[in-house]
């Protein structure tokens, strides 16, 4: 053991190639060994996946802050009773437990778009990313009828019961996406056009890995507002939508 610690770190030759990502890669080596502050810095990163698997959404905060910007805003959950059933039976979280899909159901807007706050398996992505994201897309929304739903215990699909149930016609589903070892509070965006029960996932675009070191708020906002007047002027979603880049970066 004494003489594997005194051996020199060897430098990988893709060194400078770290520069370019957060991915792992040219960690050097001791010996025939990874070095020991990169095995500690990847278990650092694995426990705060784990954390963030377990992170809470924060209701409060978020319907406090939407609620100033005067729009309906309603509460749910899934069928998934705790976290360990929820990531247990993914099918339990793609559906409105009988208390939620009652009070949506009740609802007497006529709302075009509903944003769905969703805690996923990252809700610290959503704490993180949601707020700032609206702010610079809401602007661009003028004149739809827009109402929000924060939503835990949630899976991507859970998006189609609460829009079915608020008869929307279009679903924007904010969700924490599994968290990887580099970016453990990414936040994915899905966009649904004519939201029902029982739609896959070629139904739905995506928008993924925004966070502070992946796709910036302008970027997805734009993507966001994009697929938003895309959808709406087609009547469609999913792959159906054909993402034209000269008219995404002249928007």
């Amino acid at each position: 053991m004494k003489e594997e610690q005194s051996k020199p770190t060897i430098r990988d030759p893709w060194e400078n190639l770290k520069e370019f990502t957060n991915a792992r890669i040219a960690l050097g080596s001791v010996g025939n060994a990874i070095p020991l502050n990169e095995v500690l810095q990847l278990k650092f990163a694995h426990a705060h996946s784990k954390d963030a698997i377990i992170t809470e959404l924060d209701v409060v905060a978020l319907k406090k802050e939407m609620q100033s910007w005067g729009y309906p805003i309603w509460e749910v959950k899934s069928q998934a009773s705790d976290r360990a059933e929820y990531l247990k039976r993914p099918d339990l979280g793609r559906i409105l437990d009988k208390t939620s899909e009652a009070l949506l159901r009740k609802n007497k807007y006529s709302l075009d778009i509903i944003f769905v706050l969703a805690d996923g398996l990252s809700a610290g992505a959503v704490n993180q990313n949601a707020l700032p994201l609206l702010q610079l897309l809401l602007p661009q929304l003028q004149g739809y009828s827009i109402g929000f739903v924060t939503a835990t215990m949630a899976r991507v699909a859970l998006g189609d019961a609460i829009g079915s149930a608020l008869n929307a016609k279009f679903v924007v589903l904010f969700i924490g996406e599994r968290p990887g070892l580099s970016s453990p509070e990414s936040m994915g965006i899905y966009t649904t056009y004519a939201p029902k029960l029982g739609l896959t996932d070629e139904r739905r675009n995506c928008i993924s890995n925004i966070h502070s070191n992946g796709l910036n708020y302008q970027h997805a906002t734009s993507l966001a507002g994009y697929l938003i007047r895309q959808s709406f002027a087609k009547q469609i979603s999913g792959v159906d939508i054909k993402i034209n880049l000269k008219e995404l970066l002249e928007d």
